[in-house]
């Protein structure tokens, strides 16, 4: 199915959670963003590199998606929030992921003054980076549509043209204009990590549509005769072949790196349990109190 129907992995895709991350100043959110980056997702790139050599697919891309980054860097109060696309773009180059998707902010009803800095910071930020993201939701069906940010984001699509107009523009490939964005989405460029999804989580894609082709000429080149229920059935079975691969690929993925996690926390564990002990014999011995 690998070789002959062209099946392979498009992306792996982990979530990391920075709302823990929020600081007084821009310039500690960006080294809090940097730092947590740096070490949830250290093992990403070679574990992938690792499930793809052990099981033999092929996985494109490695990326990263955030927490909406309006929401992290709003208690700064800064008018301008490039540095922190800066610190993600830096802390993706050095991890070795192709994409950090979550320069994000949601509009839909309203902007607060943190979602105002972030919009009037993607020209500069898509043009100064190579790696990040951006997106804004604009829309929805229950909220309705938000007409001063649809304006706005015209303006923002502009400018960012113009910003990297020698690159051909190609900062606008990597900005979306969402309605009705869903609460988490691992996919770039409109990548972002939910405000409701946990601390680390492994998002898996897969790229299916070969395989449902192949299925299909088989089917009709087996002079079988074969109706729509068929046909749906057949797609049906190979949408779930395709899945279970995807499945897979995650599951090991993740596996390993939870479990490299409480290797680590296991031998800090034993390391403390050891410098306790050595303490508690180094401690001078005591004259017995009896009591009376």
């Amino acid at each position: 199915m690998i070789e002959s129907e062209s099946l392979d992995v498009r992306t792996v895709t982990m979530g990391v959670s920075l709302r823990d991350c929020a600081a007084e100043t821009l310039e500690r959110t960006s080294a809090r963003i940097h730092e947590k980056l740096m070490r949830v997702a250290a093992r990403l790139v070679p574990t992938t590199a690792a499930v793809q050599a052990d099981f033999a697919v092929p996985i494109t891309t490695t990326r990263l998606s955030v927490t909406p980054l309006a929401l992290v860097t709003e208690a700064s109060r800064a008018p301008r929030v490039v540095p922190a696309a800066l610190a993600l773009d830096r802390a993706a180059g050095e991890l070795g992921v192709d994409y950090i998707g979550g320069f994000s902010a949601l509009v839909e009803k309203g902007m607060t003054p943190g979602d105002r800095a972030l919009i009037d910071s993607i020209p500069e930020a898509l043009a100064t980076t190579t790696r990040v993201c951006s997106s804004v939701n604009v829309a929805t069906t229950r909220a309705g549509i938000n007409v001063d940010a649809v304006l706005e984001m015209g303006r923002v699509v502009k400018a960012t043209a113009e910003a990297t107009a020698a690159a051909g523009g190609i900062g606008c490939a990597r900005l979306v204009t969402f309605a009705n964005i869903p609460d988490d989405n691992p996919f770039v460029a409109g990548a972002m990590h939910g405000v409701g999804e946990g601390e680390c989580v492994i998002n898996v894609g897969c790229s299916g549509p070969g395989v449902v082709l192949s299925a299909l000429k088989r089917l009709r080149t087996s002079g079988e005769p074969y109706d729509l229920t068929t046909v749906a059935e057949t797609i049906k079975r190979m949408a779930f072949k395709v899945a279970r691969a995807g499945e897979l690929v995650g599951r090991e993925v993740a596996s390993i790196c939870r479990w490299r996690r409480r290797r680590r926390s296991a031998t800090r564990s034993r390391r403390s349990w050891k410098r306790w002990a050595s303490t508690w014999r180094a401690r001078p011995a005591r004259s017995p109190r009896w009591r009376c």
